[in-house]
């Protein structure tokens, strides 16, 4: 395989041995060429690499050799690239050195990372250095929190054009989640990396940061207001068509700080808005206490993360190595052959300050924490690479933020699909 000599590539893919970074290598290898755009692969073993990509069907991929703990690699590969697309997890224990490397060479930086107090540390401490270099930081960039930080712009910028109106009140629903066909197995619906991410986002020395739906917000009194008019909760409701609502999996602590940081530096001087969200299960009378009961264990398994979370550093520590031992590892995921059968759908339902309604619908194909979350990233390293496709702007972004709305339509060709109603 051609090796790289020279800064002549769009996208990197670090970590492209990894469950979640080969399906990303594979949906790049299909799309990059179609829009005249280069990508590489990079990982810490070449041989392992390499033996991976041919297992794939990728053919001819430059790679990069590549590892967390040597500086000198990772400035190289910044220094190579547009955009580094970092899958190697947990962020916590490995992301700090690939987002300073970047910042310093000079490429947008895009991560998977769903451990908010990790994600609020980088955005304090790298914030201006990555906006005095010109470069993108775009953390939380998958599942959690693209389609819902995307939706949410959509209905505010529809509310603003439609009516000149802000948002006051958004409910989002996962309404559909289709398996593959078959009995549901552990490893369909249990990420390895996820479990991981949680066990180290509550260990913490800012694991506070975890249940803070305020903890991007830049400005001190807008934070305030975030606390009080939109809290965290994990308590299972009834929506208004009557489906209860269990809170988000795999955790009701991730989207909502997205969110609020993306209004509070595209809109500071418009009001904060109250968010919930979480999965809407349907059904009938006869269904409500089964229905109760499957989202009572959610909200309680939460409830126990939250309560971790504010335990002494002690215990916090204890914890967080009990869960590293106990959790799947970072490699435990679905087979090959249970990714693409998946299919689901969520909506965004906004009420306006004036009292009118916008909906936005989101339907996705793939497995939505492996399949679906490699294609958006995909998209998402793409989007940045291309001049002029994403708005003006550096720092520590969020999805909405870093990528904008106007081609918001490129996600179609990774199987995920927005649409204002």
């Amino acid at each position: 395989m051609r090796r790289m000599a020279e800064r002549d590539i769009d996208v990197v893919v670090f970590g492209a041995t990894s469950v979640t970074g080969r399906r990303v290598s594979a949906y790049l290898a299909k799309r990059a060429p179609a829009l005249g755009l280069s990508w590489a692969a990079g990982a810490r073993d070449l041989a392992k690499l390499d033996t991976i990509l041919a297992e794939d069907g990728v053919a001819g991929a430059t790679t990069i050799a590549a590892d967390v703990t040597d500086p000198g690699a990772l400035a190289a590969m910044a220094s190579r690239s547009r955009v580094v697309l970092n899958l190697v997890g947990p962020y916590t224990s490995y992301g700090r050195p690939v987002i300073d490397a970047c910042v310093a060479g000079g490429a947008s930086y895009v991560d998977l990372s769903g451990e908010m107090p990790f994600v609020s540390r980088t955005t304090r401490e790298v914030h201006g250095a990555a906006t005095a270099a010109g470069v993108k930081v775009v953390q939380v960039c998958g599942f959690e929190a693209l389609p819902p930080d995307l939706a949410v712009a959509l209905a505010a910028e529809t509310a603003l054009e439609r009516w000149q109106e802000d948002l006051a009140e958004v409910e989002l629903a996962v309404r559909t989640l289709e398996l593959p066909p078959g009995l549901p197995r552990p490893s369909d619906v249990l990420s390895g990396g996820t479990m991981q991410s949680l066990a180290q986002a509550v260990g913490d020395e800012d694991a506070a940061d975890l249940l803070d739906p305020a903890c991007l917000v830049p400005d001190a009194a807008r934070a305030a207001e975030v606390r009080t008019t939109s809290p965290i909760s994990v308590r299972p409701r009834r929506a208004h068509d009557g489906a209860t609502i269990a809170p988000m999996a795999p955790a009701a602590f991730i989207n909502p700080a997205v969110i609020q940081r993306t209004a509070a530096l595209c809109r500071p001087a418009r009001p904060v808005f109250r968010y919930r969200e979480g999965f809407a299960f349907d059904g009938g009378a006869a269904s409500l206490p089964a229905r109760y009961a499957v989202a009572g264990v959610l909200a309680g398994l939460q409830v126990g993360a939250g309560r971790v979370a504010s335990a002494s550093p002690s215990v916090r520590g204890r914890a967080s190595n009990a869960l590293s031992r106990v959790l799947p590892s970072s490699g435990f995921g679905p087979r090959a052959d249970r990714l693409e059968a998946w299919r689901w759908s969520m909506d965004v339902s906004a009420q306006t300050t004036g009292g009118h309604e916008v909906v936005v619908e989101i339907e996705g194909s793939g497995h939505p924490g492996y399949l679906a979350t490699a294609r958006m990233l995909g998209e998402a390293g793409l989007l940045l690479a291309e001049p002029g496709a994403t708005p003006d702007g550096s720092g520590c972004l969020t999805p909405a933020l870093a990528l904008g709305t106007a081609e918001v339509q490129r996600f179609d060709a990774a199987g995920v699909t927005f649409r204002v109603v």
